[in-house]
């Protein structure tokens, strides 16, 4: 329950513009959104993970062998899931396989049935918090997430939530295309939605169970309320997903996802063609 202090923060709060951040804080946490071509214009960070090198494919061979006289589990995935881990930990064979090996048993032990039913997560579920809908330009799939729709609740409960969703998105990937992108909205964001425990549980699968999978995350209508749970948020996120999260401010919207998202793509919400759909109803 929110206190009368918490309260008066969220009435107050609004939205954060680039300039309240220390210059130290924006060289740590933002991320450019685009990239300036030497003739000025303006293009999209263009996604090349489908890009295989022989490096790569020797790697990927090897490390195959190991952990299929590991895990027998393993001769069931194909190499791009080898290369997601692989890609993680930078071609490190060694940690890799430990990593995909982890991976592999907690698998069996959090998703025994091979799914998670919606009637596990029927209270998340009811939140309507995420959507999926459209492609970027590189073809990666669009999620959408409202954060003030967000309740602290059973962590249990939100850890399957979870995986239901990572679960849904690949499995709903477009032919050739490993990732997605996620545009994170926290308009109306206040410290009732806040949920470090659950934000860190999320990070923790994403990362260590789904490497690879996260393209691009945009974090906009930002209160700057959300300083207070993102500072205890962020020693968690590895150096591979910092470099993928984009603060937008507000007046800077529209055009960034227009640089990376056409709008025939585009959620309608931002100004798009599509409207948003339930994850849940894919």
């Amino acid at each position: 329950m929110a206190t009368q202090h918490s309260t008066a923060l969220e009435h107050n709060a609004k939205p954060m513009e680039k300039s309240e951040w220390s210059k130290e804080e924006e060289e740590d946490e933002f991320e450019e959104c685009v990239q300036e071509e030497s003739n000025g214009s303006l293009t999209p960070v263009l996604d090349n993970s489908l890009d295989w090198n022989e490096l790569e494919k020797q790697k990927v061979a090897i490390m195959r062998a190991f952990v299929e006289k590991e895990d027998s589990s393993a001769k069931d995935v194909d190499d791009f899931m080898i290369r997601r881990f692989l890609r993680a930990r930078d071609l490190d064979i060694e940690k890799a396989s430990a990593m995909f090996l982890k991976y592999l048993s907690w698998r069996r032990s959090a998703i025994p049935n091979g799914f998670i039913s919606p009637s596990e997560i029927s209270t998340n579920l009811a939140h309507n918090k995420l959507f999926m809908q459209g492609v970027d330009k590189s073809g990666r799939p669009i999620v959408v997430g409202f954060g003030n729709r967000h309740k602290q609740g059973n962590i249990e409960e939100f850890i399957r939530y979870v995986i239901f969703v990572l679960e849904k998105i690949s499995s709903r990937m477009p032919s050739g295309q490993e990732k997605f992108v996620c545009i994170g909205d926290l308009q109306g964001w206040g410290y009732s939605n806040s949920d470090i425990r659950g934000y860190r549980a999320s990070l923790s699968i994403l990362q260590d169970c789904y490497p690879e999978r996260l393209g691009k995350l945009y974090i906009v209508h930002v209160p700057y309320i959300f300083m207070t749970a993102w500072k205890m948020v962020y020693p968690f996120i590895d150096k591979k997903t910092k470099k993928k999260i984009c603060f937008v401010e507000d007046k800077k919207l529209r055009s960034t996802l227009l640089n990376d998202i056409d709008e025939s793509q585009l959620p309608d919400v931002y100004g798009g063609k599509l409207s948003l759909v339930p994850i849940q109803d894919f």
